[in-house]
């Protein structure tokens, strides 16, 4: 349902009564092919809202060409007919297909539900009211947004970046980071919107790619790329790609006033003022809660964090305050799309949780036509081309691409689309099949591992047998591979195309074969995560072998005491092992490791053997590795030679038992990224900053006196966690960054500790008397984590 929105929401979990309006499209969907040629006709301009202001859309239109469904609408805010009747109806005058309809109104549905689950996303900080970075009076400022529509193929350049002053090449452009976020002062939004420094990253590379020879800079606080390889992807563009980065804070943008260049004044870490010049200038604005997001909490009837996102527990992250509504996305808080995509799942598992009890009771089987028999037919095979916007368009040549596969035997059409994946291009592919009596197909596009299902889905419309498609990845495999050689990549996608034909041309229908599936499920380790899943996979009513190599459940978070929002760890550890104990469906092997594994999805056959050698098979249909990681034991900072030099685990412990030497010491340095972000080991383990942090707001809690020192590379209290950082300055603790050509050195000196660290604001070396030094170690794969894999 789209153009709907939930106004009303009554009943309680596994029975809700939902009202939902539904505005007027003023297009019958069932009508409308969108063939384009009300677009082409209708007179009226305004700015695109998926071009973020960079282009122009008609009054009717569709939002992009991948919309689902792809449907054209008319906007009753710019339509001169709806604005004034009688006036213009040029649309409605070249609708062959009669699908417009002036006269459309709102529509109310009511729908009984069991569950709901909250996806309505952010929206980007709009920095026009701040004033501060010229944002809407300089032309060539422009947000993070407005930059992934100009290097976009489908965006107002084509994917050329020009300055929107004078449409000149683009040489140089400047990142600012923080636009919009960690600050109270300007925007009112005092938490980091943890995806911004990974997006500039990309942009600043990806514009690269685009202009050869493109300086791009980013100025920056803290660098918080802190998910699953990006710290990685920092290093290669800084390494590889030569993008370079500033720690410092812009505080305003200026004119020259005659080339519409842009002068940036900033102070660098020697205490210098410098003054540069850039073409373009980049702000990478935050996410926020939408107004309207805020209004759908209040008809829902759902609590809200003092920054406007859902408010949920850290053991149980996707439910709401009312039970039966759940969220996923950024509505619980700002996220990158991997952890968007994992939320979503752990929404849809716990509303299959819920609704188990009446599971399947609505389930329809989609129907297809009757498949065409091809057994006595000759190949006649069709190519279609994509161009993926610039992604293979930029790279290879396609126009060439497409006239030799037209060389090839068996091949008797061939065509080029902009995004094969969109619903329009399956609905022309399924119209070329029944056309040009096609029997066999190559789609020379993406990679088949996200992409080739939907392709099956569009022969099984056609009437062709799904497996008579062959996929050419004429991108991952290519024109992102060999980027900066198009003529070898244009070489390549025809071997690729070619290889593809001929594959096919040999290609029969088969037909899936059922097999029975063993319902139980197998989760190996038995901490939080592990025990998390095999409840929720009993509740759905299955029986689960849960795998626990030590003694005890509960894993990592038996040594933990709060969560970074406050909640008492063992207390909710408790209630959950408790909950896995007595649930008559989750039998439990403690001391047991898994030592072999064999079958297929569906079937697996694991071996489980206990500390006394004892072996056991389990049969099961699904398993679940949530072994966890170890803490690093730390080799550096005089650990273990130096009694007082202690990790956070160890610190946490000693603190909780108010032990003498802690209650007495006065001086406390903690030392982030001990075994992590480094060569070998080159990630953020996502958890030590904000585990020092807390733990130096309790120190300084408990006496005011104390000096804490944070000694740190990125402060990386990511999202909400910003709120603790601003804690702990406003306490006092002083936090101090160095880089990792220059890490602090710790030595015994009698009854003290220095610390030495070089200061980035006196520029000369500082020396820290300390009581007592923290590391924070990594996390790392446990040892027999590769072994499990193998």
């Amino acid at each position: 349902m789209t153009l709907s929105e939930v106004v009303k929401v009554d009943g309680v979990a596994g029975n809700f009564s939902v009202t939902v309006k539904e505005s007027p499209r003023y297009v019958d969907i069932e009508k409308c092919i969108a063939c384009g040629a009300c677009t082409e006709k209708c007179p009226k301009k305004v700015a695109s809202e998926y071009d973020a202001g960079t282009g122009k859309r008609k009054a009717i239109y569709v939002k992009y060409a991948q919309a689902v469904p792809l449907k054209y609408q008319i906007d009753p805010n710019s339509c001169i007919r709806l604005q004034k009747p009688g006036a213009c109806g040029f649309c409605e005058k070249v609708c062959d297909a009669g699908a417009i309809n002036f006269n459309d109104t709102e529509k109310i549905h009511q729908l009984n539900v069991g569950a709901v689950v909250l996806a309505p996303g952010f929206e980007a900080f709009d920095p026009t009211a701040a004033k501060v970075w010229g944002y809407g009076v300089q032309k060539n400022v422009i947000t993070s947004l407005q930059l992934e529509r100009y290097l976009s193929a489908s965006g107002p350049t084509e994917g050329h970046l020009v300055r929107p002053s004078d449409g000149k090449p683009v040489n140089k452009v400047a990142f600012l980071q923080c636009v919009g976020s960690r600050d109270e002062n300007l925007c009112g939004n005092g938490y980091c919107s943890s995806v911004c420094c990974m997006y500039a990253i990309k942009e600043a590379v990806i514009a690269k790619d685009h202009v050869p020879g493109l300086q791009t800079s980013i100025f920056y606080m803290d660098m918080r790329t802190h998910g699953k390889e990006f710290d990685q992807y920092l290093e290669r563009a800084k390494e590889d790609a030569g993008v370079r980065f500033v720690r410092c804070r812009v505080n305003g943008v200026e004119t020259d006033g005659v080339s519409g260049d842009l002068r940036l004044r900033y102070v660098n870490e020697n205490g210098r003022q410098i003054e540069e010049f850039y073409d373009m200038v980049v702000l990478s604005v935050g996410l926020q809660t939408p107004k309207h997001v805020l209004e759908l909490a209040q008809t829902v009837d759902i609590k809200m964090t003092a920054d406007n996102f859902a408010a949920t527990s850290d053991f149980a992250p996707v439910q709401t305050s009312r039970e039966g509504i759940f969220t996923c996305g950024a509505i619980a808080g700002p996220k990158d799309i991997p952890q968007s995509v994992v939320e979503g799942s752990a929404a849809a598992a716990a509303v299959a949780d819920l609704l188990a009890p009446v599971r399947h009771e609505l389930t329809s089987v989609a129907t297809f036509p009757d498949e065409k028999d091809i057994s006595r037919e000759e190949p006649r095979i069709g190519v279609f081309i994509c161009h993926c916007g610039s992604n293979i368009a930029g790279v290879v040549d396609v126009k060439a691409v497409e006239e030799y596969a037209a060389t090839l035997p068996d091949v008797v059409y061939v065509e080029r689309n902009l995004f094969s994946c969109s619903q329009d291009t399956q609905e022309m592919i399924a119209k070329r099949i029944r056309e040009q009596k096609l029997n066999r197909i190559v789609i020379a596009a993406c990679t088949p591992r996200t992409h080739e299902p939907l392709f099956r889905e569009t022969l099984k419309a056609a009437g062709l047998n799904e497996y008579l498609v062959e996929m050419a990845n004429i991108r991952n495999h290519n024109s992102w591979v060999h980027s900066k050689d198009p003529k070898a990549a244009t070489a390549k996608a025809k071997d690729l195309v070619r290889m593809a034909a001929a594959k096919v041309t040999f290609g029969e229908s088969l037909r899936p074969i059922s097999v029975p599936i063993t319902q139980k499920g197998l989760v190996i380790g038995g901490g939080v995560a592990g025990m998390t899943a095999a409840l929720n996979l009993a509740k759905q009513g299955f029986e689960v072998h849960l795998v626990e190599k030590s003694d005890t459940l509960g894993g990592n978070a038996l040594s933990l005491k709060h969560t970074w929002s406050g909640e008492h760890v063992p207390t909710q550890v408790a209630k959950l092992i408790d909950k896995v104990i007595w649930n008559d469906r989750i039998i439990i092997h403690k001391e047991c490791v898994v030592t072999g594994v064999e079958g297929f999805v569906g079937n697996f056959l694991s071996t489980i053997t206990g500390k006394d050698g004892v072996a056991k098979v389990i049969e099961h249909g699904a398993g679940v590795v949530a072994i966890g990681g170890e803490a690093y034991t730390p080799v550096e900072y005089g650990y273990n030679a130096i009694t007082r030099v202690v990790t956070a685990v160890q610190f946490d412990k000693l603190f909780e038992l108010k032990e003498k030497h802690i209650k007495q010491a006065r001086r406390f340095v903690f030392i982030q990224c001990v075994g992590s972000r480094e060569a070998d080991n080159m990630y953020c383990s996502k958890v030590c900053c904000t585990h020092s942090v807390q733990s130096a707001i309790a120190l300084k809690k408990e006496n005011p006196e104390r000096n804490v020192y944070i000694l740190y590379r990125d402060m990386r209290t990511y999202g909400q966690r910003e709120a603790l950082y601003r804690q702990a300055r406003k306490l006092g603790v002083i936090f101090i960054n160095y880089e990792l050509h220059g890490k602090p050195k710790v030595v015994e000196n009698g009854p003290d500790i220095d610390v030495e660290v070089w200061d980035h604001v006196l520029h000369r070396p500082l020396k820290i008397k300390a009581d007592m030094v923290i590391l924070a170690t990594a996390i790392r794969p446990k040892e027999e984590a590769s072994d499990l894999g193998k």
